[in-house]
């Protein structure tokens, strides 16, 4: 039975059984466990695992239905990549209206987790550019999902971390473009202070915004990064028209190869990479958005005791003090990332009523799993983002309380109506479980 592990490696789980769905008339499988869809495993924690219960592979559902040229409106099944679309829709001018930091990720995970990206100032998440969609439910057959139909469940299934059964099928809203590629600056910034005066300037001329800053510098330094904002390039002039090559880490290793002197060394080394305190340039889209695609199989860095990923977002009139705190207790406890990524979210209202953004700041992190050290500190960080009235990310979440995860998300009490009896995760048992 082939592994379905999630892409942080962490927590191990082992599903019953694997059923693979190819088509969107085939049923449920008359299953004695409770079953969860799994899209391509890009989920970092436990949501999109189901130890002791089966899985539904959904990749089989990889079929385009139709595309409206005139519109950009796109209807394809639920186990299409992103990558996929990219690939048709671009040479036609087209774009996905929403995209997170990996194009690897299915439409039914997309909706599932209502992903948000560097534009989530403008356009909001990825589930406000779902028009319709087909739900299959183990009592009810396929129901047809909207702002306007059965709305209730089109709001639970956004979000829903695939509770609300299976996703089908999808109409996407895209966007208009000229071409592939991105006019970007890349801004180096002092401190945490300037990176919130820097967002602040960009969001108005910008619809991309987000920095990579440095989780170990501390002091004046503390918050410290480069600042990256763009726009899809508006000339139709000769511009890039392809990504750089794939490289692939290539084994698993017994240990991380992720530690403090590393962290540190590349850290220090990414900040300086460019001379220039700002550097303007027309790149093809795949590197703007998606650097770590580069890189195929790059959890593998973390080796077999696998990563954490840590997602939190604070609320605006708290953001810059409560993103400190957080800074300064992950320097201290010297456990930093690699990928450490600060992105101010804009008023857009999600429609899920387990959506993560909401106004703020987001900061994304991965540490490598050093056991009970590593889950202390995490621990730590929830603490100080429920004091300030934040949210944890589920989709990249192993192992925050049910308390605190009720307190994040208070409708999840109306959401746990809409969960399909046959369905359940190991996040969800985890999270609602009272202790």
């Amino acid at each position: 039975m082939k592994n379905h592990p999630s892409w942080g490696r962490y927590p191990k789980a082992t599903p019953v059984a694997v059923y693979h769905t190819h088509w969107m008339d085939d049923p449920l499988p008359d299953s004695p466990q409770s079953l969860l869809p799994y899209g391509n495993g890009r989920s970092y924690g436990d949501s999109c695992l189901n130890d002791g219960g089966a899985i539904l592979d959904a990749r089989g559902l990889d079929r385009w239905q139709s595309f409206d040229r005139s519109t950009g409106v796109l209807r394809c099944e639920a186990g299409v990549l992103l990558a996929d679309i990219l690939a048709l829709v671009v040479p036609m001018g087209w774009f996905l209206p929403v995209t997170p930091g990996t194009r690897f990720v299915t439409v039914g995970g997309a909706i599932a987790n209502d992903v948000h990206g560097k534009n989530h100032h403008r356009t909001g998440t990825f589930g406000q550019h779902i028009l319709r969609l087909a739900l299959r439910r183990s009592s009810q057959g396929i129901i047809i999902c909207s702002p306007s139909e059965n709305t209730d469940l089109f709001h639970a299934t956004i979000a829903g971390l695939g509770l609300t059964g299976l996703i089908l099928w999808a109409d996407i809203q895209l966007r208009q473009i000229a071409n592939p590629a991105m006019d970007t600056e890349t801004i180096r910034f002092r401190n945490l202070d300037a990176f919130f005066d820097l967002s602040d300037e960009s969001d108005r001329d910008y619809e991309y915004t987000v920095a990579w800053i440095d989780c170990l510098a501390r002091g004046r330094s503390l918050g410290r990064g480069l600042f990256m904002r763009g726009n899809h390039a508006a000339t139709r002039e000769k511009l890039p028209t392809h990504a750089g090559k794939t490289h692939s880490f290539p084994m698993e290793t017994p240990f991380p190869l992720v530690n403090a002197w590393s962290l540190r060394t590349f850290n220090s080394l990414y900040y300086r990479k460019q001379l220039a305190q700002m550097r303007r340039a027309i790149t093809h889209y795949e590197p703007f958005f998606y650097p770590l695609d580069g890189i195929l199989h790059w959890n593998r860095l973390y080796g077999r005791p696998g990563f954490l990923q840590y997602q939190c977002v604070v609320p605006t009139e708290v953001a810059k003090d409560s993103i400190r705190t957080l800074l300064d207790a992950i320097a201290t406890a010297r456990s930093g990332s690699f990928l450490a990524v600060l992105k101010v979210f804009g008023n857009r209202i999600s429609p899920g009523l387990l959506s993560f953004p909401r106004p703020g700041a987001t900061l994304a992190l991965d540490f490598p799993n050093q056991g009970v050290r590593t889950l202390d500190l995490l621990n730590q960080l929830d603490r100080i983002v429920a004091a300030a009235g934040g949210a944890v990310y589920p989709a990249k979440d192993a192992r925050m309380s049910g308390e605190h995860f009720r307190q994040y998300f208070p409708l999840w009490t109306k959401f746990q109506t809409y969960i399909d009896p046959r369905f359940s995760s190991s996040f969800w048992r985890r999270v609602t479980t009272r202790t």
